[in-house]
């Protein structure tokens, strides 16, 4: 059964657009080992929500991973991680944090608990309400 996940970028570093520009990216530079882990946890096929961080902060389109976890080439030491990530298709309306702290359904999601962290999992029914909210 895939799985669901969200990953947060700065949309001045590499915003979703961009990412649809090219198709398919390397998701590099994770430097926290929880998020590395939820990296090396993803499988090909599971969906990704993807954050725009700092600014805009709303979820505002979707992906899937198209390939495993391997090595991430950026890293000059350590053990750390890459996948690969397609995009899907934007959202029509981006989902802010403002409306995502404002759904009860949504209370005990990562991305509130857990805010600084850059890769997320998701519970199936949080990942299907906010692609509701975003259409």
């Amino acid at each position: 059964m895939p799985q669901h996940w969200l990953v947060k970028q700065e949309p001045s570093k590499y915003p979703f657009s961009q990412l649809q520009k090219d198709e398919t990216t390397r998701w590099d530079g994770v430097r926290n080992y929880q998020a590395r882990n939820n990296l090396r946890a993803m499988k090909k096929g599971d969906a990704v929500l993807y954050y725009h961080s700092v600014e805009g902060k709303a979820v505002v389109g979707l992906c899937e991973v198209v390939r495993e976890a391997y090595c991430d080439p950026t890293a000059e030491e350590g053990d750390w991680s890459v996948v690969d990530l397609k995009a899907v298709r934007p959202f029509t309306t981006p989902v802010s944090l403002e409306q995502i702290k404002a759904t009860p359904a949504l209370k005990n999601i990562a991305l509130l608990k857990q805010s600084r962290l850059s890769v997320l999992p998701l519970a199936p029914a949080e990942f299907a309400a906010i692609v509701r909210m975003g259409h």
